[in-house]
């Protein structure tokens, strides 16, 4: 938005509830980018440490997962001795993996003075006039283990006037059924609601009985020079980046015919323990900020990640996408965004040297994060456009 859209905010307006206690790239460079956004339009905007044991179980020493009945004890058991096993054989990357995602949170996310806060009664005692919940998947059932009251606001505190759901992602176009009453019963606490998925506004359109706006990534707020403020150089620079969710053997194939067709070292960031399958060499210690520099100085990026896709926009590199296995639905709303759908491989390689008319795609993705900037401010407001 111009200056002469900004709003008159009131000190500590704005709380943002999102996943930046994840060990994820992606999570904590979007939460990033909403707080830095809103707060160059004025807003005194927080993020809120809410650091529920549900989401940052999974990162500890010892992971943990929350467990319903017997079977659900037993698996939450396993996954942690065998998460345990596995980081203590790796305890150096892991240790070195958890201080850049905590330097990175620290340094750019969260008040080292503002309390945590581990369950949603501890949310009564904030006092923000509006709180913003997303983006990110903070309505998909699968990571958040049911869907959970705080991302919908459905939570008393004082001061509380609004809750504008920005950017929120079903992890898919649509919510498995079991959940749609559920779903239903919270989606009608929010006061103005926008996904991140073109293709999930049909979906949530069924329960909300308000508009539903489809919305860019807040990490298009944000343009290249300023996203270099935050990064960590890698010291090393034209190699082929491979970004990780899960294994996939064709990424993996095409990454080696890629590597000795053009004589490029490869290296992979990975999303957790997931591999590419292709036994490149990887840094597990990587951090938000590394994460950055590495996509600066790659000459070519390889993933099946949403972010590093995003982030190679915005970096404008060449790169290709290759189809994940379920969840797609965003990444396709990315490259249609961008007018770069055949960048999506759904099982063959594509031509990652093909030529990319950035102007265009700068104009395009700058209109988009426009639109959903007015629809934000707008909607923290509480003067809809």
């Amino acid at each position: 938005m111009g200056k002469g859209a900004q709003r008159d905010w009131k000190a500590g307006e704005v709380g943002i509830l999102t996943f930046h206690c994840s060990d994820n790239f992606g999570a904590m460079l979007q939460a990033y980018a909403l707080k830095r956004r809103l707060r160059a339009e004025g807003a005194a905007a927080d993020i809120v440490r809410y650091e529920p044991p549900f989401l940052t179980g999974r990162h500890w020493l010892i992971p943990y997962l929350p467990a319903e009945g017997p079977r659900g004890w037993l698996r939450s058991a396993a996954y942690a001795v065998s998460g345990m096993l596995r980081n203590l054989r790796s305890i150096r990357s892991f240790t070195a993996r958890r201080s850049s995602m905590r330097r990175f949170r620290m340094e750019y996310l969260v008040d080292r003075n503002q309390p945590r806060i581990l369950f949603l009664p501890g949310l009564k005692k904030l006092s923000y006039r509006c709180y913003v919940v997303g983006s990110d998947q903070i309505w998909n059932p699968d990571i958040t283990f049911g869907l959970r009251r705080a991302y919908f606001g459905d939570f008393e505190a004082r001061n509380k006037e609004r809750t504008v759901a920005y950017a929120a992602s079903l992890g898919g176009g649509a919510l498995p059924v079991r959940y749609e009453r559920r779903f239903a019963e919270l989606v009608r606490r929010l006061d103005a609601v926008s996904v991140r998925e073109a293709g999930a506004v049909s979906c949530v359109r069924r329960f909300f009985p308000g508009t539903v706006t489809a919305v860019t990534d807040p990490v298009f707020f944000l343009k290249k020079q300023e996203w270099k403020k935050a990064e960590r150089l890698p010291g090393r620079e034209n190699y082929i980046l491979v970004c990780v969710t899960e294994t996939n053997r064709a990424m993996a194939e095409y990454v080696h015919g890629l590597s000795r067709e053009t004589g490029l070292s490869v290296l992979e960031l990975r999303a957790g323990m997931a591999e590419s399958g292709g036994r490149f060499p990887a840094d597990a210690a990587a951090g938000p900020a590394e994460f950055l520099g590495y996509v600066d100085c790659a000459r070519y990026v390889v993933t099946n990640s949403f972010h590093a896709a995003a982030f190679s926009v915005l970096y404008e590199k060449q790169f290709l996408v290759f189809a994940h296995s379920r969840v797609n639905e965003r990444i396709a709303s990315l490259l249609a965004l961008c007018g770069l759908e055949e960048r999506l491989c759904r099982e063959e390689g594509g031509d990652i040297t093909a030529p990319v008319d950035w102007p265009a795609v700068r104009a395009r993705t700058a209109a988009a994060a426009d639109r959903s900037l007015a629809f934000l401010c707008s909607s923290i407001a509480g003067r809809p456009e």
